[in-house]
């Protein structure tokens, strides 16, 4: 194969694997004026979209969704996480720090041993909407995260 054939079939490659991404989009430019001032009406402010992606970014990851999803409804010691994520106690704690900071966990201490909880059911309630979606789009149905298959 010449080099000019194989850069030509990695190219191909390429595009197959990330699609173009188009959609409808007005072929005239017109505002609604009432539709703007509606919607600039509803909209959150710039902090608060702030804030709301940060917890997303920290959600985003698919280790800490998984301890949400050990959390969901209970209380757990590092000690358990790191079992049942099959981690280091470390790396969980890190996980849970980060957590923390963005208020998505609680952390209680009881002697030597700290036992983590959701922060509220809010926290619950996003990440069970999530798993909702995902059965929604996808044609499964899952209802709590005790049927989650953490992998």
């Amino acid at each position: 194969m010449s080099m000019r054939s194989s850069i030509h079939r990695s190219n191909s490659v390429k595009k197959t694997l990330v699609p173009e991404i188009s959609g409808p989009a007005c072929d005239v430019t017109c505002i609604h004026p009432e539709a703007v001032a509606e919607a600039r009406a509803v909209s959150i402010d710039r902090a608060t979209a702030t804030e709301l992606s940060q917890i997303f970014q920290v959600m985003a990851d698919p280790t800490r969704l998984r301890i949400i999803s050990l959390l969901a409804g209970r209380e757990l010691c590092v000690c358990d996480l790191a079992s049942a994520l099959e981690m280091t106690q470390s790396a969980v704690s890190h996980q849970l720090r980060v957590m923390r900071i963005t208020k998505l966990v609680k952390c209680r201490r009881e002697g030597r041993v700290a036992w983590y909880s959701l922060d509220d059911d809010h926290v619950e309630k996003l990440f069970l909407q999530g798993v909702s979606h995902i059965g929604h789009v996808t044609g499964g149905e899952m209802e709590t995260a005790g049927d989650i298959d953490p992998e």
